[in-house]
C-alpha cells in the first residue's frame, strides 16, 4: 500500500495514482504533455492567471514513473531534457571577446532585458551552456530570464530566477513556517538559479550591482508574467567554489547551509556539494506575508 506522497508541492494519495493509471490505460495514444494537461484540469492545478501548471504536472509524472508507481508512455523526445543533449550553441556573442576592465561607471547605464523572443532565448541558453560551470538544462515551473547589456549594447552576462527549493531547513527556520505555510508560500520565493558574468568582463562591484538591479524589478516582472508578486529571494552558493562575496555586498543574508543531501537521498552520506544559503527579503513584513493565509496580511 503506497502512503501519501508529496511531490512538486502536491499531496499524491492512492486515489490520485489510480486516476493517473486510469488516464494512461484509457488513452494509450496520449503523449506525456496531453496527460499532464488533463491532470491539471482534473485537479484544477493552475497558476494565479488561470493557466495550467502542466510543466510542474509533467515533472510530477516523471517522478512517479521513476518510483515505478506508474508507467508513462515513452517521451516524444528526451525530457531530461532537450537542452541537455543539444550541442553547445557557439557564436552566441557577436562582440569581440576582448578583456573589459575599468570602472563600473564606464558601463552605465546597464540594461537588464527580459528574455522573451526565440532569438534571445537561444542566446541566453547558449551563454549558460558555454560559460557557466553548471550549464543549462531548462528550469521547471515559473521563471524569469535576463540578458545584461552595457550602455553600448554589448553583452555582459545573464541571470536566471526560477522556482524556490521545496524544503531547506535553514531557510524554513529563518522564515518560521510549518509545512502548511510553506506549501502556501513557496510560490512567493524566487531562486537565483544561475548568475553569469562573461569571463572577459572584469569590472569591480559589477556582480553586486547586477543583483541589486534585478531584485528591484523582479517582483514587478513576476507579477506581470505570473499574476503574483515575489516576497523573498534565495540563492545557494557552492562553498568549495565561491564565498558569496557579491551577495554579501548586496546585503543578502547568509542563513546557513545545505546538508549535502539531495531530495532523492535524504539520509546517509552527502551526495551533492554543500551550499551556503542566502536570502534577500523584498518586503519588510515578508515573514507575516509568507506565513499567513493569503488575504490576511
Amino acid at each position: 500500500m503506497v502512503s501519501t506522497l508529496t511531490i512538486q508541492g502536491r499531496q499524491v494519495a492512492s486515489t490520485d495514482l489510480a486516476t493517473i493509471r486510469d488516464l494512461i490505460a484509457t488513452h494509450p495514444d496520449w503523449h506525456r504533455t496531453r496527460l499532464s494537461q488533463e491532470l491539471c484540469r482534473r485537479w484544477d492545478w493552475v497558476n494565479e492567471q488561470g493557466r495550467l501548471k502542466d510543466i510542474a504536472a509533467r515533472a510530477l509524472l516523471r517522478k512517479l514513473d521513476c518510483l515505478e508507481l506508474i508507467e508513462l508512455p515513452a517521451p516524444i523526445r528526451s525530457a531530461n531534457n532537450a537542452f541537455r543533449n543539444r550541442p553547445v550553441e557557439l557564436d552566441v556573442v557577436e562582440q569581440e571577446r576582448t578583456l573589459i576592465k575599468g570602472r563600473l561607471s564606464d558601463l552605465q547605464p546597464i540594461r537588464i532585458q527580459r528574455v522573451e523572443s526565440p532569438e534571445d532565448a537561444r542566446r541566453f541558453r547558449g551563454l549558460l551552456q558555454q560559460y557557466h560551470y553548471l550549464g543549462y538544462t531548462g528550469p521547471v515551473g515559473e521563471n524569469l530570464q535576463y540578458l545584461i547589456h552595457d550602455r553600448q549594447g554589448g553583452l555582459l552576462g545573464c541571470m536566471l530566477y526560477g522556482a524556490a527549493a521545496w524544503r531547506v531547513a535553514d531557510r524554513d527556520r529563518f522564515i518560521g513556517w510549518d509545512n502548511a505555510a510553506r506549501k502556501r508560500g513557496l510560490s512567493r520565493i524566487a531562486n537565483n538559479m544561475r548568475f553569469l558574468i562573461l569571463p572577459w568582463v572584469r569590472i569591480s562591484h559589477l556582480a553586486s550591482h547586477l543583483l541589486a538591479l534585478t531584485r528591484r524589478r523582479i517582483s514587478t516582472d513576476w507579477q506581470e508574467k505570473y499574476g503574483h508578486p515575489i516576497l523573498l529571494l534565495e540563492s545557494f552558493i557552492e562553498q568549495r567554489r565561491f564565498a558569496g562575496t557579491c551577495y554579501r555586498a548586496d546585503n543578502w543574508i547568509r542563513v546557513g547551509q545545505t546538508t549535502g543531501r539531495s531530495r532523492n537521498h535524504s539520509s546517509g552520506d552527502p551526495r551533492v556539494p554543500v551550499k551556503s544559503v542566502w536570502l534577500y527579503p523584498l518586503q519588510r513584513r515578508f515573514r507575516a506575508a509568507l506565513i499567513a493565509p493569503w488575504g490576511e496580511v
